[in-house]
Parts: C-alpha cells; sequence; structure tokens
C-alpha cells in the first residue's frame, strides 16, 4: 500500500490535471485532513464544495479542519450551512454527524431547512449518492450493471444518471489518473473503493 504521503502526491496530480474533479479534491481533503496538514485540506474541501454545493459530508469534514485550526466561529458558520444543505436533501448521516459537532462546540442545530420540491413527477426512487442531481426524479437501473452482488447493490441503491456519470465519465479519469491496471487486485480494489465512495456506497 501506499504510503500518506505518496497517496497525497496521487490526488494532488488528480487534482491539478482535472480541476473539476470534485472527487479527486474531496479525496485530497480527506488525505490532508489525515496527515494533520488542515489548512490545505480546508483548501481543497472548499475547492470540493465550489463544485458540488450539495455534498454534505464535506461540510462536516470542512467544519473539523476549522474546528482543529481552532477556527470556531469559521466552523459554526460551515456546519451551520452544510446542516442545512444535508437536512434538505434528506442525507439524514450527515445532517447528524454535523449536529453533534455543532452540539460539541455549545450550539444548538438549527431547523430543518424543507426541500425544494423538484420539477416533473417523483419516482420514488431515493439515489444513495448525496450529490445525485435527479433528487426525488431519480430513476432506477433497469438492470444490474454487472452480474455480481455489487452490480445488484448498485441497481438497488444507485439512480440511472449517477451510474451514467461514474461509468461514462469519472471511472476513466480514475483509472487514468490513478494509472490503475485492472488486471491487478490492488488495482481492482482502488477502482472499487473510488467506485462506492463517488455512488455513496458503504465500503467507500
Amino acid at each position: 500500500m501506499n504510503s500518506l504521503e505518496e497517496r497525497i502526491a496521487q490526488f494532488t496530480k488528480m487534482s491539478q490535471d482535472d480541476p473539476d474533479n470534485e472527487l479527486g479534491h474531496y479525496r485530497l481533503g480527506q488525505l490532508l485532513q489525515e496527515a494533520n496538514r488542515h489548512e490545505d485540506a480546508i483548501r481543497s474541501f472548499r475547492r470540493t464544495l465550489e463544485l458540488s454545493p450539495q455534498f454534505s459530508k464535506v461540510f462536516l469534514l470542512l467544519g473539523k479542519s476549522q474546528v482543529a485550526l481552532g477556527r470556531k466561529d469559521e466552523a459554526i458558520a460551515t456546519f451551520h450551512e452544510g446542516h442545512g444543505v444535508a437536512t434538505s436533501r434528506g442525507d439524514r448521516i450527515p445532517a447528524s454527524e454535523i449536529a453533534k459537532e455543532m452540539e460539541v462546540l455549545g450550539v444548538k442545530p438549527p431547523e430543518p431547512v424543507a426541500a425544494p420540491e423538484p420539477e416533473g413527477p417523483e419516482t420514488g426512487f431515493k439515489c444513495a449518492r448525496m450529490m445525485c442531481p435527479a433528487g426525488k426524479r431519480a430513476r432506477q437501473l433497469e438492470k444490474a450493471p454487472m452480474p455480481d452482488e455489487l452490480g445488484a447493490e448498485i441497481q438497488q441503491k444507485v439512480c440511472a444518471d449517477c451510474w451514467n456519470a461514474w461509468f461514462k465519465d469519472m471511472s476513466i479519469k480514475v483509472i487514468n489518473e490513478l494509472r490503475l491496471d485492472l488486471s491487478s487486485e490492488a488495482s481492482i480494489a482502488e477502482y472499487d473503493k473510488h467506485m462506492r465512495e463517488f455512488l455513496g456506497l458503504a465500503g467507500g
């Protein structure tokens, strides 16, 4: 397994080569936070939110780095905004975690914000991906994209739009930027990890 600094270098290059890749900036921020490089992590998380302002978990991580640097007021503002995004989208886990962080800082979480009604008919299918652009109009995949348990899980939890965004665009970026050789088990594991993270599945 690559060292933490090697992975940071890897994702730094990925984010520089493709500055509009929110997954690259998000993962880089996580690694920088793990290395206690919170100032750099904050920059990565802010860039992620510029690209995907509805990515509620990023507010949680951004606020934690601000707390680590002693920026309590900034963190409270971040958590306030993130809690509103999470509750409006129905992202219960990030909303709960952000509320706990606010309580630690002695702040009461804000009242939930009602989500605006999306245009078009609702489908009744909720996509697992936090950044799903379809919202209540998400369409379930007609069949599993792979003939295995992971494929069945994707069909059950991920909408067609988000799967296509991964398969037709982001997966190619991940393979190319990380130079993955999908004939090796290590590369397949790395690929699956990024896929799960992008799609909002457990294990990502």
